[in-house]
């Protein structure tokens, strides 16, 4: 009896050995062996090593170019009498070029901007004037700082500062005018990096020159005081070093 118990102990062993070195040796055949250097080397060829796509950043110099159009009011003011011809209408061209540095911490970018370029903006009125009353804009520069904040490559702003340029008065037959003013500008856009190193930009912006004053070149009698005021819609394209 005792060895028929043996025997069936025995026999259970030998089936559970068995059944455990039949499943460890299935799993030796599924799984995946490592491939030879020279296949993974063969891989890396054919399909390429992986693309570090580089974070893109505001931050840097960058120069461009710039052209809009001027939509603007000038006042021609008889210091001694104080009537004036009111205000009129002053609208023309603008086109130049653009400087700047950009810094960035997280999304908020903050930078200094210059511009100077040639400008066409004029107009004219005979109200309460001897003869045309004309005011003109041959050039204008600005000095602001932009900040802003990225959202990655689309970069809303806000912008202001210092602006520069020359108010040039004349009357018709009688004399003319012109010197170099200063006064203030405020404004805002939307710039957009469509490649790594190149943006375009939509700006609009308030520019007022201030007062300037007209002597014996306009008048032979009475100086008048002539100012200049122009909102500004124009389109640039920047190259960031």
């Amino acid at each position: 009896m005792k060895c028929t118990i043996a025997r069936r102990l025995l026999a259970g062993v030998a089936c559970s050995l068995l059944a455990a070195v039949t499943a460890e040796a299935a799993d030796i055949g599924s799984r995946e062996l490592p491939l030879p250097r020279r296949v993974e080397d063969a891989r890396e060829r054919a399909y390429g090593a992986p693309v570090l796509v580089p974070f893109f950043t505001w931050s840097g110099f960058y120069a461009g170019i710039n052209a809009g159009y001027g939509f603007g009011t000038s006042k021609w003011t008889d210091t001694v009498t104080g009537i004036s011809t009111n205000g009129f209408d002053l609208n023309g061209a603008l086109v130049g070029g653009t400087a700047g540095y950009n810094t960035q911490f997280g999304g908020f970018i903050f930078g200094i901007e210059g511009d100077i370029g040639g400008s066409f903006i004029k107009g004219s009125t005979t109200s309460n004037c001897i003869t045309t009353c004309e005011t003109s804009n041959h050039w204008l520069a600005t000095l602001r700082g932009r900040v802003g904040y990225a959202f990655d490559r689309f970069l809303p702003y806000v912008t202001g500062g210092a602006s520069f340029g020359d108010i040039k008065g004349e009357i018709a037959s009688a004399g003319s005018f012109s010197k170099t003013a200063a006064g203030w500008n405020l404004g805002g856009g939307l710039e957009y990096a469509f490649l790594n190193n190149w943006s375009a930009k939509l700006e609009y912006l308030y520019v007022d020159l201030g007062t300037a004053t007209c002597g014996a070149g306009c008048s032979t009698t009475n100086p008048f005081d002539i100012t200049f005021s122009t909102q500004i819609v124009r389109g640039g394209l920047n190259y960031k070093f």
